[in-house]
């Protein structure tokens, strides 16, 4: 059974860093695309990022590109977020997810849709 757990959420001031991980079970578990994804309350989920686990690239969401960072570590087959300049619109529960491993070029991988796998999500917390 695949599972996604994401890890390194918390509470931090405006202008912070946190880092999220995301740690996929399974060593013979892979996915075409992995991405993030948050949650603010009373809001839908919305895209943040996107990586193409094969090539490296990478997609942002407008609301965070120059502050986020996305990157994977291939050989824990582990998903990060690195971010910056947090503000307080970015409090959300951030969730990791994951593609089947087939590639549909016609995807934007924006879209919830798009993910098979999802993991249970983590608090991210910016006072002002």
């Amino acid at each position: 059974q695949v599972q996604l757990v994401e890890s390194g959420g918390g509470v931090v001031q405006a202008g912070g860093s946190l880092r999220l991980s995301c740690a996929a079970s399974g060593r013979t578990f892979s996915s075409a695309v992995r991405g993030w994804f948050r949650q603010a309350p009373g809001k839908e989920r919305e895209f943040v990022a996107t990586i193409r686990w094969s090539t490296g690239d990478i997609d942002y969401a407008d609301s965070v590109k120059g502050r986020f960072t996305i990157s994977r570590d291939i050989t824990k087959n582990a998903l990060f977020l690195q971010m910056n300049s947090l503000q307080p619109d970015d409090t959300a529960v951030y969730y990791c997810a994951a593609s089947s491993p087939i590639y549909y070029g016609a995807r934007s991988y924006k879209r919830i849709g798009d993910y098979a796998y999802w993991g249970q999500g983590t608090q991210v917390t910016v006072s002002s």
